[in-house]
Parts: C-alpha cells; sequence; structure tokens
C-alpha cells in the first residue's frame, strides 16, 4: 500500500475507463474524477485525516463517489444504511469523536442535529480543488462499519487500512477478476453491507466499473441494465437468487458479458444452486461466506468444485488460516463440528469503544465467528449453524438483542423474545413474542410491529402471559421457535 491509504490505493489502480454508472439516469461518473472532487469537498468543509464522519449510506452513485472521497480524505468513515439511521439515530449522541454527518436523505441530516452532530451541507461539484490523499497508517482506521449490536445500538467493526487492501486483493484473486479494466459489476447491495462494499472495492481494484440499480423489486429491468452495460459480474444474497428463480425473466434476458455470479450473506440451498446454474450454465457460480469482522470474505468455493463440494462455502482464501474448535478452544481435526476461528490480514481490530465485546471475539489475533462447522479433509469448509445469538435477513446479520432492546422500549411492552424462523425468500425472518404490563394496554402489537424497519421483515408479532423459560431460567427459545414454526410458513407472496 502507499502511505497506508486504501482510497488512494484504489484510486491509482483505477483505469482510465473505470466508471460508476447510474442505471436509471443512464450516466457515467469517472471514478478519479468523483474521488478527488469529494475528497475537495470534505477538506473544504475542514475535515482532516483522522477525523470521524458518519456517512448515511443509500443506493445511489453519489454516496458511493462520497464514500470514495472520504477513504482517499483518510477519514474514518462510519457506514450506516439510511434505512437504519431513520428509525434508530439515538445512538448517534453516544457515538464517540464525530466530526460530522454526510447523508443525501433530508431525514437523516435532521435526526442528527436534532442530537446534536454538525451536518455536512453543500454541492460538491462546485468543488474545484481537489486535494492530495489524506496520510494515514496501514493499521490506522479506515472504515467503521456498523454491525447488530445486543442493547439496540449499533457496534462498529474497526476497518483498518491494511484490512480493506488485504482482503479486497485476496477475494479478486479468488474470484479471477481481471485487471485493466474489463470487469464490471452490478450492485444491488448498500455500501453499509460488507459485501456490497467488497464488490464496489474489488472490481475499481482491478480497474474496472460498477453500475449501481436500486430496482430490484423489478428485477427484469435489473436484469436488462447488466446487458445494456456490459456486466461481468453480479453479487447477491440467498433472497436475491430465490426472487431472481421465482420473479424474473432470469436466463431469458441475454447477458453476452456475464462470467460470474456472486452468492453471499448465508446458506443458499442446493436446490436453488442447481436451478442458477441451469439458467445460466455458462457462467462460473461463486459461493462465499464471510463476516465484517473479517472485513468481508473468509471462503470462497472454486466453480469447478461447485458439482462434488455443493453445500460448502469453500476453501479459505489464500492470506487466511481457519480452524475449527472445541469449546475450551482446542484444536479439532477434520471431519469434526467445533466453532470456526479464523486468523489472518482481514481479521479486524475490534469494536470501537467496547473492549468487553472486543475481548469475547477477538483472542490472541485471531476471530471467533461464532458460527459452527467443519473442515473436511480436503480442506472446504462446511457450515453448521451458527449461535443463537443471530439471524440473517436478506443476507444482512441481525441481533436478536438488538430488536429485543427496540421492542421493549414500546410502551406497554414488559418482555420481548425474538426467534427465527424459515422464509421462502428472505432466508429468515424474525418472529417476536412479546408480554404486555398488566393492565389495559390497547394496540401493544400493533406498535411493535409499526416501529420495527420494513426491511427487518417481521411479518409476525405474538402477545403471550410470559415468557417460556428452560432449567437454566433463561428464554427458552427452542420451545418459542416451536410454537412460531407451527403457524403458516411465511412467504413473500
Amino acid at each position: 500500500m502507499v502511505n497506508g491509504n486504501f482510497g488512494l490505493l484504489l484510486a491509482r489502480r483505477c483505469s482510465g475507463r473505470s466508471r460508476l454508472i447510474d442505471a436509471v439516469a443512464g450516466t457515467e461518473t469517472g471514478v478519479g474524477e468523483g474521488i478527488a472532487r469529494w475528497a475537495g469537498f470534505f477538506s473544504a468543509r475542514g475535515l482532516r485525516a483522522g477525523d470521524r464522519l458518519v456517512l448515511g449510506c443509500s443506493l445511489s452513485v453519489r454516496t458511493l463517489t462520497a464514500y470514495l472521497g472520504a477513504l482517499y480524505a483518510g477519514l474514518e468513515t462510519a457506514t450506516v444504511d439510511n434505512a437504519r439511521l431513520l428509525p434508530a439515530a439515538d445512538f448517534l449522541a453516544d457515538l464517540s469523536g464525530i466530526k460530522a454527518l454526510w447523508s443525501e436523505d433530508a431525514r437523516v441530516r435532521d435526526a442528527a442535529r436534532l442530537r446534536g452532530v454538525p451536518v455536512l451541507e453543500g454541492d460538491p461539484d462546485a468543488c474545484l480543488a481537489p486535494v492530495e490523499a489524506g496520510w494515514r497508517g496501514d493499521d490506522e482506521i479506515a472504515l467503521l462499519v456498523a454491525t447488530s449490536g445486543s442493547l439496540g445500538m449499533p457496534k462498529f467493526v474497526m476497518v483498518s487500512q491494511a484490512n480493506l487492501a488485504a482482503n479486497t486483493a485476496a477475494i479478486a484473486r479468488s474470484q479471477q477478476l481481471l485487471e485493466g479494466g474489463d470487469e464490471c459489476a452490478m450492485l444491488i447491495l448498500p455500501v453499509a453491507y460488507c459485501f456490497g462494499a467488497s464488490v464496489l472495492h474489488t472490481h475499481l481494484y482491478c480497474g474496472g466499473s460498477v453500475v449501481v440499480d436500486g430496482r430490484f423489486m423489478f428485477p427484469d429491468r435489473v436484469l436488462a441494465a447488466m446487458a445494456r452495460w456490459g456486466c461481468t459480474s453480479f453479487a447477491g444474497v440467498p433472497s436475491v437468487y430465490k426472487l431472481l428463480l421465482r420473479r424474473s425473466s432470469f436466463g431469458k434476458i441475454a447477458i453476452p458479458a456475464l462470467v460470474r455470479l456472486l452468492q453471499a450473506g448465508g446458506p443458499l440451498d442446493t436446490g436453488s444452486i442447481a436451478a442458477v446454474r441451469a439458467k445460466m450454465p455458462g457462467v462460473a457460480f461463486y459461493v462465499m461466506y464471510g463476516q465484517t469482522e473479517a472485513t468481508a470474505r473468509i471462503s470462497c468455493l472454486d466453480p469447478e468444485r461447485i458439482e462434488t463440494k455443493v453445500g460448502s462455502v469453500g476453501r479459505p482464501l489464500d492470506n487466511l488460516v481457519v480452524e475449527v474448535r472445541d469449546p475450551l478452544g482446542n484444536r479439532l481435526g477434520p471431519g469434526t463440528r467445533g466453532r470456526i476461528w479464523v486468523q489472518g490480514p482481514s481479521v479486524c481490530q475490534g469494536y470501537l469503544d467496547d473492549p468487553g465485546a472486543t475481548g469475547e471475539v477477538f483472542v490472541d489475533g485471531w476471530l471467533d465467528t461464532r458460527d459452527v462447522g467443519m473442515l473436511d479433509f480436503d480442506g472446504f469448509l462446511w457450515l453448521d449453524g451458527r449461535s443463537e445469538e443471530f439471524l440473517k435477513v436478506r443476507g444482512v446479520r441481525l441481533a436478536f438483542g438488538e430488536i429485543e432492546a427496540r421492542v421493549r422500549g414500546v410502551a406497554g411492552v414488559a418482555d420481548a423474545a425474538v426467534v427465527a424462523v424459515p422464509h421462502v425468500e428472505a432466508g429468515e425472518v424474525p418472529v417476536v413474542f412479546v408480554v404486555s404490563l398488566p393492565g389495559p394496554v390497547p394496540g401493544v402489537v400493533e406498535a411493535v410491529r409499526a416501529l420495527l424497519p420494513p426491511a427487518w421483515s417481521c411479518e409476525r408479532v405474538v402477545a403471550l402471559p410470559s415468557l417460556p423459560l428452560n432449567d437454566r431460567g433463561k428464554v427458552d427459545r427452542k420451545h418459542l421457535r416451536n410454537l412460531a414454526l407451527e403457524a403458516e410458513p411465511l412467504d413473500a407472496d
């Protein structure tokens, strides 16, 4: 890396052909030009390398160029989806060291002002004085990526400059991305999500371009845009591929340039994998596994091994070591189920301002993923579940504790518990069980349902007189999950 600045590294590796393309508007922005303009914008408003910026993220070229400009300027950028900021902006008042917030969404800007956070205004297009990249050391923080918290406030993973450089290069190698400007990715995932950010990073790192399209509720429009702009890569979580199979012309709309399909964000069933490959027989299908705490990607299944290793998430990236351990931390041999631990240059530094949680997860240079699985005798990783603390909705990890803390804040709620149940398109969705306070408090269930963000797909809120407990006095989630599964299965139709 050059002086540790990952944004500068991307800017230098972008080719003259690298573009950020707005598929809806049909417009193109030169990546180098956009990065310099936004870095100048932040500098003109008094931000310097190392200052902490909260970036409210939308799926747009404007947000992506702001994001890249912040990296280039050397800012510590906390990325949070606007959809998440709107209902839960209170944490902004508690997030230490914020110098400013930028967001396209006026409602997010208003929420920040109410909490005393300075808001950046103005037009970066008017900034005619691009600045040099901000100096950063390899181990200094580049990104603070929001992940689910256990008490309602997001935890922020501290991702260093070196983490980004190492993981980006390893992902590019694992996907056999070509250098020189011919690669072009369709991006339908938010940059606040490490999977979406990694697609942006890797394709610019190889000198390619990225097309942004937020119309995936109308998937044929996205497929047509991929054909128009010559996309070579498409990335999606399991719910994306299920929607393509159920509600699109996937396989019928010709996309001649498409080389690879990328899948992460949770397990996609083998039947769906087979169906996707049958509809796109000449396109390589990459199954991957990762966590924000490891920057983005941990393993990748080579498409040439998908016939013999279907169901696996592949081998570790070439610069990572993966071990499976028992509850005492002892390493287990091939074929034995246990906790998955990861070591290598993309393992992050920990959680911002949370030494307790950091000490539980990041141990002596290793990451305890809290996922369960095994390594087979060929070194392929197989997932077999994970800790009961989390679920994944459309590839986005949510902590049960974050949902429960928010629900307990509703008037009339005495207690709450969450379980995950399967969903045809979203993969998993939460079912919320609530206990009401004594006395008449009308509309508790409706208030809880209205509080939770639509993106969480919480389609069922159930009132109980009390929460069942196990023999250790803790909430019996297994019993609650059985109750949830006794009802009709949740489906998107």
